[in-house]
């Protein structure tokens, strides 16, 4: 994905969330809900996200050094799942907290029209922060399906926004209904039940968040896809008769390294050599943008010897 698409997600989710924040703290001061109070916290969560994310992704920039010699790029990967810890510990844990306090102890709501008044905007401003990071995603997903767009996005900050507004959105909805509820019975039994949900709902998408950024930390190699057309582009010229290994790894959302060994002939001269990895590596580029440290090994190729009978040998003696 272009950094630039990312970039538009997480701007337009920032200023929404900032601006729902503080209207929802206004209106939990005024009203006492407790489902206002856990989407105030949500939303101010989910600031700090997007800005760990911006700043995780400018420290990702930074130029390769002696002690980083593949660059930063996995600065983006950490900061992706510092991102689902927070909105695991702040956002789910407060929110699931206040709600099994407000069912112990239920109270009624003061100026219920307001907080309804400030859910209904802040649902339709995260409805345009989640328009923004669907067209932003529907330009880089192409044929995926959404799960497998989460699942295989190596730029985690597109998946990250999208199922930060896809919760946000679904929170909004639950608040409302719970202060409803509340507003229409008198109970406010349903305001804790709306601020429970929007906390477990939270923990759900941060251990989602926190499965799939724990993959790309650890280290994930190119999808079976890429793989295959990085192959053929390596036997494409005739230069190799195979390749004996090869494996990759991302460095980062759009780096990927490719390490190979390649069996070429025995009679190849150095310069020939030569010429068939520069050709191979342009090739392998052309094919696969993201490839840019490719690091192949010419050898030639040995059929191993067949394994040793294991067949017991019967001596006889002679009579």
């Amino acid at each position: 994905m272009g950094a630039s698409g990312g970039n538009r997600a997480i701007v337009a989710a920032l200023l929404a969330n900032l601006g729902i924040a503080v209207t929802k703290l206004i209106a939990w001061m005024f009203s006492g809900s407790a489902a206002m109070l856990a989407e105030a916290v949500h939303s101010i969560a989910d600031s700090g996200n997007q800005l760990l994310l911006m700043i995780g992704g400018r420290r990702a920039r930074r130029a390769a050094d002696r002690a980083h010699p593949f660059g930063y790029g996995r600065e983006r990967f950490v900061y992706a799942f510092v991102v689902s810890i927070i909105l695991f510990s702040i956002g789910g844990v407060f929110s699931i907290a206040e709600g099994i306090a407000k069912l112990r102890d239920p109270h009624h709501l003061d100026l219920w029209w307001l907080p309804m008044v400030v859910l209904t905007v802040a649902i339709v401003l995260e409805s345009f922060s989640l328009r923004t990071a669907i067209r932003e995603s529907n330009r880089v997903r192409g044929s995926q399906g959404w799960l497998e767009f989460i699942r295989r996005a190596k730029a985690p900050e597109l998946p990250v926004v999208l199922l930060e507004d896809v919760a946000a959105l679904l929170g909004l909805v639950f608040a409302f209904g719970g202060v409803g509820l509340t507003a229409l019975t008198g109970s406010g039994f349903w305001d804790a039940s709306a601020t429970l949900a929007i906390g477990i709902l939270l923990v759900v998408v941060a251990v989602v968040l926190g499965v799939e950024t724990k993959s790309l930390l650890v280290g994930e190699g190119a999808h079976d896809t890429d793989v295959a057309t990085i192959e053929a582009a390596i036997m494409q010229g005739g230069e190799v008769d195979r390749i004996i290994h090869m494996k990759t790894l991302y460095l980062g959302p759009e780096e990927l390294l490719v390490a190979a060994k390649l069996g070429f002939s025995p009679e190849s001269s150095l310069p020939e050599l030569q010429r068939g990895i520069n050709a191979i590596e342009s090739r392998v580029r052309a094919a696969v943008p993201v490839a840019r440290l490719i690091y192949l090994e010419p050898d030639v190729y040995v059929e191993p010897s067949p394994a040793p009978s294991t067949d017991a040998v019967v001596i006889r003696s002679a009579d």
